[in-house]
């Protein structure tokens, strides 16, 4: 049985929808904001530097019919255990800095109270029950129209902005220095457009949709879907940069730390241009964004560590995705209460432990995808092995670059 166009589409926008969140709405609005149209460079080369990586998740995946987990177990159950312990140690800190911005969005949107934690509680409970009702198949399908929404409404809200403006754009590409700019840097870069470990996501999504579609994905196909995917994140960095910098740079107006009061800023950043009509729409695809986020995150961390624990004790564990839903539910609520008055520290802790740990996942993503446990007719060619050494340089060099600076 062949796909059609849009059922070959899924894994690619899964990880659409999990990387357009915080890395988009958050951190490449306050780039544009603080540095114009200076850290376009930065966006650029991340995107390609990484590139290789999460490719290898869906290559990998079409190849063997296996998650990139499998993979590392074939590696050395060490490996195995290296990423349990660092998934562990970080997949509450990721969940809490994703859900207590889109609880911020939903406070501003729905009101009824601005207490976040009561919120982010009410949105990972209700992402559950979407979960528990729909499984991956809804999940597949609602993401498609999301990120169609999204795109649109961005579009047209950068090319309003682009023909409002009056003054001449400054492009000088700058090059952060100190402390401060030098640690926003790597927190920009490290879920730019994502976390390196949702290339693990989203090798887990491509066998799921195997299973759920009863049809076996090819290489082809699968890096095409990657591709769109990939691509949709990069352009829609790019607007989220130029709204920043149009909008707000040399404006005096900072982003808050605090949730309810940065999305306030993120909506008027959009009616300010678009005109107050627009604020229901703007404000609807801003939160649908991040509760698409919220929900590919607190489905794809479950998945992750079930699958892991699977492999580690060589047994299944009847109940054990939702486990782990249960148990990143409660870590998640925990680390709210306690840093629900600083949502830019939550973000600033959450985006750096991903970039330290990307060299990591893109050793270990090439390591495997060349080795013998991958068909040889799948391995990458030549261009793709190139830029995966000068991305190993990439990742390392801002990796010690950052650690000997702050």
């Amino acid at each position: 049985m062949k796909k059609t166009f849009l059922q070959s589409l899924g894994p690619g926008l899964l990880f659409a929808g999990a990387a357009i969140g915080v890395s988009h709405l958050v951190q490449s609005t306050r780039a544009g904001a603080e540095f114009g149209f200076g850290l376009i460079w930065a966006l650029f080369l991340v995107h390609i530097f990484k590139y290789p990586f999460f490719q290898f998740g869906p290559r990998y995946a079409a190849a063997t019919g296996e998650t990139l987990l499998d993979g590392y177990k074939k590696l050395g159950k060490g490996i195995l255990v290296t990423y349990y312990i660092i998934n562990f140690t970080t997949m509450f800190t990721i969940q809490a800095a994703v859900t207590i911005v889109t609880a911020g969005l939903a406070s501003k949107l729905f009101g009824f109270t601005d207490n976040l934690v009561l919120w982010s509680t009410f949105l990972m409970f209700l992402s559950i029950i979407f979960l528990l009702i729909g499984k991956y198949k809804l999940l597949d399908n609602v993401m498609k129209y999301i990120i169609v929404i999204l795109t649109f409404s961005t579009i047209i809200a950068v090319c309003v902005a682009l023909y409002n403006t009056k003054e001449a754009f400054d492009v000088t590409q700058i090059i952060p220095s100190g402390a401060v700019e030098l640690t926003f840097l790597i927190a920009f870069l490290g879920w730019m457009p994502a976390p390196l470990d949702v290339s693990i996501w989203h090798s887990i999504w491509s066998v799921e949709k195997d299973e759920t579609s009863f049809i076996k994905t090819k290489k082809k196909d699968a890096v095409f879907d990657f591709n769109v995917g990939y691509i949709s994140a990069l352009f829609l960095g790019i607007c989220f940069v130029l709204l920043g910098a149009l909008v707000m740079y040399k404006s005096g107006t900072t982003f808050s730390d605090k949730g309810g009061v940065f999305a306030t800023q993120l909506i008027e950043l959009y009616t300010k241009n678009l005109g107050d009509f627009s604020y229901i729409f703007i404000a609807i695809a801003a939160f649908t964004t991040m509760f698409s986020t919220t929900i590919t995150t607190l489905d794809a961390s479950p998945r992750a560590m079930d699958r892991t624990s699977k492999l580690l004790f060589n047994k299944p564990f009847k109940f054990g995705y939702w486990f782990w839903i249960l148990f990143l539910f409660i870590g998640t609520f925990l680390i709210l209460h306690f840093f629900m008055d600083n949502m830019g520290l939550l973000v600033k802790i959450a985006t750096i432990l991903s970039f330290l740990t990307a060299p990591f996942y893109a050793i270990l993503n090439y390591k495997l995808i060349t080795s013998n446990h991958t068909p040889k007719e799948h391995r990458p060619g030549l261009i793709l092995k190139i830029l995966s050494f000068i991305g190993f340089a990439f990742l390392i060099g801002f990796t010690i670059w950052f650690l000997t600076s702050i």
